[in-house]
């Protein structure tokens, strides 16, 4: 969409489109540049289409645990809930090196972190383009976007929501017409997750405020750099960024 948020995507600018299939996934996506989560360097990542990045194996579950998920399994979740793109919608991704674009990236995250000026080399745009959820009897969709990215020495996830519509399926307990109640989606940031991150092991995870719980409906109205639907964090390791990770505290941040 025109002033969107989002980063250019679609079959015109060479994305692969996941199956129309139910808790279904792409194919295994050999990363040309491997990406360092938490520490960790992966060389494959799935896009999955509940709304999960998963990296070595594909996540089908379509109810999302509360992070942290401590089964070895690493993964970015912009948006975990019950996607049924049968139903509507489309799953996008491409790993691009276009000049303009990673320019585009490349300011924004400068633009974030003033300190640490970024210059983009590749990105793995995902983009779940009016996705409607499992059960659905409404034209509901949810749109965003998730961008993995690096110059080769620091690794950042932007998470991107444009619309937001519905929050839980119908084999979450949501109500078939209007997509709501139930089990909400988790978002994970790549601090924590469901909306958020988690990096397979029991102490590193972030969820953004409002995970799992119907607030999430308002994501495109939130941000922690200013810019309402964005999200963006630095990945790679947390303990040498020299910052902190925001603390919780009674729901509200530190």
């Amino acid at each position: 969409p025109t002033g969107s948020l989002l980063y250019p995507y679609g079959p015109h600018q060479g994305d692969e489109t996941n199956p129309k299939h139910d808790d279904g996934t792409s194919e295994a996506i050999a990363l040309s540049v491997p990406f360092t989560f938490y520490g960790k360097t992966y060389q494959t990542a799935f896009v999955n289409n509940n709304g999960v990045i998963s990296f070595n194996e594909p996540v089908r579950q379509y109810t999302p645990d509360p992070f942290p998920v401590a089964d070895g399994h690493p993964f970015v979740a912009p948006y975990w809930a019950d996607v049924d793109n049968v139903l509507g919608g489309d799953i996008f991704y491409r790993q691009t090196t276009d000049t303009a674009l990673l320019a585009d990236i490349s300011q924004d995250i400068t633009q974030y972190f003033p300190k640490s000026p970024f210059t983009a080399t590749w990105a793995l745009v995902a983009t779940w383009d009016h996705v409607a959820y499992y059960g659905s009897t409404s034209q509901k969709g949810n749109t965003f976007q998730a961008v993995m990215t690096t110059d080769s020495k620091v690794f950042y996830i932007i998470f991107n929501y444009w619309d937001i519509q519905w929050t839980t399926g119908a084999a979450s307990d949501g109500d078939a017409e209007t997509g709501l109640g139930g089990t909400p989606a988790h978002v994970d940031s790549p601090l924590i997750f469901q909306g958020g991150f988690n990096s397979g092991d029991d102490t590193n995870f972030y969820n953004i405020p409002g995970s799992q719980t119907d607030a999430i409906i308002n994501i495109t109205t939130t941000s922690n750099v200013k810019v309402p639907g964005r999200w963006v964090f630095r990945v790679d390791d947390f303990q040498v960024t020299g910052v902190e990770p925001p603390q919780m505290n009674n729901g509200c941040w530190l």
